[in-house]
């Protein structure tokens, strides 16, 4: 199978979708690897390094590949350029995401999205979300660091003690739990708030203080995300975070609901109560943010406060960041191919949940629902 690895076109990527170990392992397969001259040269990845794992270095991989890895949704332009009928695999914001979806559909592309990896036992090594959550809420607490004009460690020094930062973080998936280890490492005093009850033991267990709204509501999807809640539980929740953020120098968001807009949990008030000097940073921000106040792309300060709302935070830390999502990649093209082609069985679990395209139609039951379409059991 011909593998092309293209060279990233969105602004600020840095990333690229396989890097040479990962090819090394792909060419002792069986499979035939082409990368795009110039594809890991940000992430710190050379064309040699490439070229020593055994992959062939060329100016075009679209046009003659069986399968595109990448790392985001390429453009129109690209997707014209793949041979019908190939394959591809990619972040692709299916969910919201319509046009590239149906630019996809119409090319007879097959199309699998990174983001709709079930979260299962079995996914687990192909889950390139969790992964970039990963790097996220580490690199959010650097950020918080930098811009926070304290220490975050608490200091006993000739001059007085200096007490620790408070950090507080909203939403223990991925991303806030290493936004809460990556604190503490760093010496801060943290709480930790999440709407899913079953949270509390892995906060705890990294050093944080379980903060939670009591309520008999089930807080999560079988898919282990969080979802809306009552109208009730969000007032409590409402009032629950105003208590916490008006102590706190440092508040991280991180919540999200796959394919609408992240829910507010800063309202302009709240910010408004918030110590002057204090920082947050949020995660949600490409969805809209989770503070009414954040402009996603940018770092603003309002009524004091710092709100940093900057996107793509992985691209940040190319040089891991495609390390994680190469294996990701790897292990679900071992997962869906042999060394001729794709093996396409649509009803198994891992297949059926990331496919979005497939013989010129849109496939998967939620993009449909996401598109205003009929979903079916295809």
């Amino acid at each position: 199978m011909r593998i092309a690895v293209p060279r990233e076109s969105l602004p600020g990527e840095r990333r690229v979708a396989l890097v040479p170990d990962s090819i090394k392992r792909l060419v002792k397969a069986g499979h035939e690897v082409m990368v795009e001259a110039g594809a890991g040269a940000e992430a710190l990845f050379a064309d040699e390094a490439y070229a020593a794992a055994g992959a062939t270095i060329t100016q075009d991989p679209w046009s003659e590949a069986d399968v595109v890895v990448a790392v985001n949704a390429p453009t129109p332009d690209a997707i014209g350029r793949m041979r019908e009928g190939a394959s591809l695999i990619a972040f692709l914001k299916p969910l919201v995401d319509a046009q590239t979806v149906r630019t996809l559909a119409a090319r007879k592309i097959t199309a699998f999205s990174m983001e709709l990896v079930p979260r299962t036992t079995l996914a687990q090594s192909m889950d390139a979300l969790s992964s970039m959550a990963t790097v996220g809420g580490y690199k959010a607490v650097l950020l918080a660091a930098e811009h926070l004009p304290k220490f975050f460690p608490m200091l006993t020094t000739a001059a007085g003690t200096v007490a620790p930062a408070k950090v507080l973080i909203l939403g223990a998936g991925v991303a806030g739990l290493q936004a809460i280890a990556t604190a503490r490492r760093l010496g801060a005093m943290v709480e930790a708030f999440d709407q899913r009850p079953a949270t509390k033991e892995q906060v705890e267990s990294l050093g944080a203080r379980f903060v939670e709204v009591p309520s008999e509501e089930a807080a999560e999807t079988s898919g282990g995300y969080a979802k809306e809640l009552s109208e009730d539980y969000k007032r409590k929740q409402a009032e629950l975070i105003k208590k916490h953020i008006a102590k706190s120098d440092v508040v991280i968001t991180t919540a999200l609901i796959p394919g609408r807009r992240a829910p507010i949990l800063i309202p302009t008030d709240m910010v408004a109560g918030m110590q002057p000097g204090s920082v947050i940073v949020d995660l949600a921000a490409e969805m809209g943010g989770n503070c009414e106040l954040t402009e996603p792309g940018q770092v603003v300060q309002k009524q004091g406060v710092t709100i940093i709302g900057l996107l793509n935070l992985p691209a940040t830390m190319p040089t891991h960041a495609s390390q994680m999502y190469a294996r990701n990649v790897e292990k679900l093209l071992g997962h869906l191919s042999t060394k001729e082609g794709f093996k396409l069985e649509r009803d198994e679990t891992i297949t059926k949940g990331c496919l979005v395209t497939h013989g010129g139609e849109v496939v998967n039951d939620a993009v449909k629902t996401a598109l205003g379409e009929v979903a079916t059991n295809a």
